[in-house]
Order: C-alpha cells, then sequence, then structure tokens
C-alpha cells in the first residue's frame, strides 16, 4: 500500500482526502444539543453518544465499542453516557488513550447567535454552532485521524488505541473519577491525549503544559428574617444585598488583583503577549482596562482569579421598595497551578466568613473542586506530538499554560500515574468556546487532523521507545 508513498507522505494524502467527510460528520454532530446540565434533555445526550458510537464503529478497527455509564458517587445517580472503545496493542507498540467530550455547554441569550447554535452554518473560513470547536471538533479529530491512519497503512497496525468520548464534561464531570476506577483495566494506556484545549493562535500550535484549577460555590448572605420596608427601616437596618456587594468587594484590592489571604500564585516565565491581543481576543472595548499586576499571560496562567458568575435577588421587573432578607451568589475561583483546589477553597472561604459586614450570616454550599495541572514535559511522547505538531502544522509549535480548567486530568495522573499525558486541541484564541457564535477554524481542524494522524503513525512506527 505504501510502496511509492513514505507512510507519513500515505498519512498526509489520507488526511487531507479525509476532511470533508469529517465536516460532514462534525455538522451531524452539531446538530444534537446534548446539553448535559440538569434541567435539560438527558434523550440529547443518549443521543449524542449513540451516533459517536456509530462514527467509531464505522472505523472499523476496535474490538469493542460500548456506550457506558457510571454512578455519581455524592447522590447514587447514574452519570452521562460515555462511549468507550478499545484496541489492543500488539508486537511491543504502546497503547494510545484519545479523550474528548460529546457534551456541549447551555446556548444562552439565542438572540447573541448570529446563526442557530444547533445548525452548523460556514461563514469566513470558520463552523459556528456549539460544540463545533469544544469539544465535538476534537472527537471528530480522534475519529478522522484514525481513519487516515487506516487509509494509509492498513487496518492492521500494531498500536494499540483506546477511545474515550465523555458525556458530562461541561456539566463537571460528576462521575469520571468512578468511571474510570469502573473501566480502569480498558481505559489503561502509555500515553493519554486529551484534545481539549486551544492553541495559540489559528496558525500557530501548541502544547498545554500548565491548567489552573478550579472551585465552585454557592454562598447565601442573610441578614434579615423576611423582607421589611426600605422606607421604614433603611439606613438603620442592613439588607442582603448591601452585604453582599461588601462582601463580594472584599475579595479584590483596588487593581482587581485578588485579595484573598492564602491562595498562591506560580513564577513562571511567559511569553509576550500585548495589551492589544488581549483586547481583540477576550472583547475588552476602548477605555475599559485589564485588572491585576504582572505579564498578562502571567495572570491568566499563573495566579488565581474570582468571579461571581451567579448571583439570585429580585429582577429588575419584579424590584420593589424592599430590603431583601438574603441573597444567593455563585462564586467560581481559579486556582494557580502547584496548590490544591481544596486549600484555595478552605482560604476563600476563611476570608469570606472573616469579612462578613455587620454580622452577615454566610452559608456554604455545592462545592465543586478540580486541581491544577503542571506537564512533565521530559517524555518521549512529548517530544513525538511536538515533531508531529509541527510537520502538521508548518510552524514549530509553543508550550502554553491555560487559564481555564480541566479538572479530570487530576483524576487520570491519580488513576493512570505511568501514562504521558498530552493536552492538544483544535480551538484557536477566536473560537468563543462557552459564549455565543461558538466556531472552528476549518484550517485548524485540518492541520490538527494531520498532525494527530502523524503522531499515531509515528507511535505505530516506533513503538514506546525514545525517538
Amino acid at each position: 500500500m505504501t510502496s511509492e508513498l513514505s507512510r507519513q507522505d500515505a498519512v498526509r494524502d489520507a488526511a487531507a482526502s479525509g476532511i470533508p467527510t469529517a465536516l460532514a460528520d462534525l455538522g451531524a454532530l452539531v446538530r444534537i444539543p446534548s446539553i448535559a446540565f440538569p434541567g435539560f434533555d438527558p434523550a440529547t445526550v443518549r443521543r449524542s453518544a449513540e451516533a459517536v458510537a456509530d462514527l467509531v464503529h464505522g472505523t472499523g478497527l476496535f474490538e469493542t465499542v460500548e456506550i457506558r455509564t457510571a454512578v455519581v458517587p455524592e447522590t447514587g445517580e447514574q452519570g452521562n453516557p460515555a462511549v468507550l472503545a478499545t484496541r489492543p496493542a500488539r508486537n511491543g507498540r504502546p497503547t494510545i488513550l484519545l479523550y474528548a467530550h460529546h457534551d456541549v455547554q447551555p446556548v444562552g441569550d439565542e438572540s447573541l447567535w448570529e446563526s442557530s447554535p444547533f445548525e452548523p452554518t460556514v461563514r469566513g473560513g470558520r463552523l459556528y454552532g456549539r460544540g463545533a470547536a469544544d469539544d465535538k471538533a476534537g472527537v471528530m479529530a480522534h475519529i478522522a485521524a484514525l481513519r487516515a491512519l487506516k487509509a494509509a497503512v492498513g487496518e492492521d497496525f500494531d498500536l494499540g488505541v483506546v477511545l474515550f468520548f465523555e458525556g458530562e464534561e461541561e456539566a463537571g464531570s460528576r462521575s469520571f473519577a468512578q468511571f474510570l476506577a469502573d473501566n480502569a483495566d480498558a481505559l489503561r494506556a502509555d500515553v493519554i491525549v486529551v484534545a481539549d484545549s486551544g492553541n495559540w493562535d489559528d496558525r500557530t500550535p501548541a502544547l498545554t503544559v500548565s491548567l489552573r484549577g478550579n472551585t465552585r460555590f454557592t454562598l447565601r448572605v442573610r441578614t434579615l428574617e423576611h423582607a421589611s420596608h426600605s422606607g421604614m427601616f433603611g439606613g438603620a437596618v442592613p439588607d442582603a444585598m448591601m452585604a453582599t456587594v461588601k462582601l463580594l468587594a472584599s475579595l479584590w484590592d483596588a487593581d482587581g488583583a485578588v485579595a484573598v489571604e492564602g491562595l498562591e500564585e506560580r513564577d513562571a516565565d511567559t511569553p509576550p503577549y500585548s495589551e492589544e491581543t488581549l483586547r481583540d481576543e477576550a472583547g475588552l472595548p476602548d477605555g475599559v482596562s485589564p485588572v491585576g499586576r504582572g505579564t498578562i499571560l502571567g495572570r491568566i496562567w499563573n495566579k488565581p482569579s474570582i468571579t461571581v458568575t451567579g448571583i439570585d435577588a429580585p429582577s429588575v421587573v419584579n424590584a420593589s421598595n424592599t430590603l431583601a432578607p438574603e441573597v444567593s451568589v455563585v462564586i467560581s475561583a481559579r486556582v494557580a497551578p502547584g496548590q490544591p483546589a481544596r486549600e484555595a477553597y478552605a482560604a476563600i472561604e476563611a476570608h469570606l466568613r472573616a469579612h462578613a459586614p455587620f454580622g452577615a450570616q454566610l452559608e456554604f454550599n455545592d462545592q465543586d473542586f478540580g486541581d491544577p495541572f503542571l506537564v512533565d514535559t521530559s517524555g518521549w511522547a512529548v517530544a513525538a506530538a511536538r515533531e508531529a505538531l509541527h510537520e502538521g502544522y508548518g510552524v514549530e509549535p509553543v508550550d502554553i499554560g491555560v487559564g481555564g480548567s480541566i479538572p479530570f486530568i487530576a483524576d487520570l495522573v491519580r488513576e493512570f500515574p505511568g501514562a504521558q499525558i498530552l493536552v492538544t486541541g483544535v480551538e484557536d484564541p477566536h473560537s468563543k468556546a462557552h459564549s455565543p457564535n461558538e466556531s472552528l477554524h476549518l484550517e485548524t481542524f485540518r492541520n490538527a487532523v494531520l498532525a494527530e494522524a502523524l503522531l499515531l503513525e509515528k507511535l505505530d512506527a516506533r513503538g514506546g521507545q525514545d525517538g
């Protein structure tokens, strides 16, 4: 099959010819509104898992392809369906586990979308739709790379492959650790590729080598036994909104940097990154200044951040002249690499209790924790991945940190301590994952598929030996 072309040339040709089919399959997946959050139809997540399983079956490469769930330990409920497929290694070759997730974020305010969020639409070299980038493109990059490898070298290659396509990553991966424990033998691998991150830009590939952790919780602030007339008692009685505003303001200093004692920072160099680039990529308008101190990427990659992501209080339309007795907020904190998430949460809780104004009563609920992650970049698989990214994109890859979190990676490290973990992705800074008008840069997708196919070929050709 490869007598006239080298294996790598054959992989290149196969990857390129497979892109139209891969994009068509991606479009079909985007049409399934697989939102795993409570309150949304769980049947859509099941339908998404079935569609992904059909695509995996269609490769003809796997001995087993199953849809599996695991129990959420805290509640005893079944988690959302994941796709698990296995192909054993032969002749001393390593096994590679390819991870992505097929569930997606809610769409938010649909009026902010320029096209229907679940109708894939191509504009300006990008594919728009919820999940088009995060992370159904990751699912299809894995499948397309495997198709290319099969077309180039035949289906009788020796590399072991495990596919794990999760169905609840956006909703917190609550059954993830139990799923790993239940399926440890099937999931065990020498190399794990997590395709759920991004690239430096739409031309330059990246390996993610650090991720911030996160902790998320609900805070209830109570100052009154019941609502009271603001004219009769305002000025003497603290309402919950006043107390909440003053309390939340204590979390940051005058520069907008986190002001919580006990939250750590990581000391690490970052590449150049301008305020102009930040404004472009984040949508920061003229006149609105960045917050924090130090290099911009240092603030995003290596320092903690705290964000109020939700609040329950009387709405504007329902406002009345009343002192609110209680207010609830959701606080999401990002934790610098190197600090356990539970330790960071304890510091934030202690700060809030110490700064509660007017003796306001505080209640903490729904705590969630995800530890940060630092990649060991000394392994042979990292070298092979960098080489494949260079060949696939035609540009030298860069090592990046990411301000976001992938909490389950800590579970992977704990369950499979000997595995080398590679964090890659198909997103670029303009993908707007989690936001209206999420999109996939089509050229980045083509390059990502080729790079991964070349990585698979390298691991199959030279096995687990250091290159």
